[in-house]
């Protein structure tokens, strides 16, 4: 699985994006993100409030409860503000 990171997030993690074989148990992006907060410090750091986190599969933005079978990327973003 491709994950991109994005602005704060990116630089909280230190990497723009990697590959991960992720566990059978993570089935949706709300698993993802619990997942990958065990995965170090800068991570935890990085989604400490993950709920605040936007995330794309294959580049259309879904709702932490959406299933990330069959996704080839993934990106997390911080909230995003315009205007």
């Amino acid at each position: 699985m491709k994950l991109v990171y994005f602005a704060w997030v990116r630089e909280r993690i230190g990497k723009p994006q990697e590959d991960v074989d992720l566990p059978a148990s993570v089935k949706t992006v709300a698993d993802l993100l619990s997942w990958l907060r065990t995965r170090g410090e800068e991570y935890e750091h990085a989604l400490q409030h993950q709920k605040i986190i936007r995330v794309a599969i294959d580049q259309e933005h879904v709702e932490h409860g959406e299933t990330i079978a069959g996704a080839r990327e993934i990106a997390l973003f911080p909230p995003m503000t315009g205007g």
